[in-house]
């Protein structure tokens, strides 16, 4: 019988930052409970990209694509995430057609030129 895997969890407080804009991404995270805020900081001001509530997920795209966090994330209340580890990720993409690896890849780096554009970067 397979043993089952326990998902690490872990608890941010409000205003928490989880991880900054320009780190490596070792993880991914599935909201819990609470919810986050994704931003940058252009030109000395805080310009929020999205916020992240219950079952969304975020800090896919440095485990996808192994470029660096390319925006800051912090909790906006007491918040709980599930951890999902480059590990893991791996582990489920090695199982998927490579044509759909393929897409993933694709779409993590439009994503990225994408939000490069809209907030004036430069592409890195």
């Amino acid at each position: 019988m397979a043993q089952d895997k326990v998902l690490e969890r872990k608890v941010f407080q409000m205003g928490e930052t989880i991880f900054k804009e320009g780190d490596e991404g070792h993880r991914a995270y599935v909201v819990q409970a609470g919810g986050v805020e994704i931003f940058k900081i252009k030109d000395g001001r805080k310009v929020v990209l999205g916020v992240v509530r219950p079952g969304g997920i975020f800090g896919e795209m440095a485990l996808i694509d192994d470029v660096p966090r390319m925006a800051s994330a912090a909790a906006i209340d007491v918040t709980t995430v599930i951890l999902i580890s480059r590990q893991m990720l791996d582990e489920k993409l090695s199982k998927a057609d490579p044509f759909l690896r393929g897409l993933i890849n694709i779409f993590a780096s439009n994503l990225r030129s994408m939000a490069q554009r809209n907030i004036g970067d430069e592409p890195k």
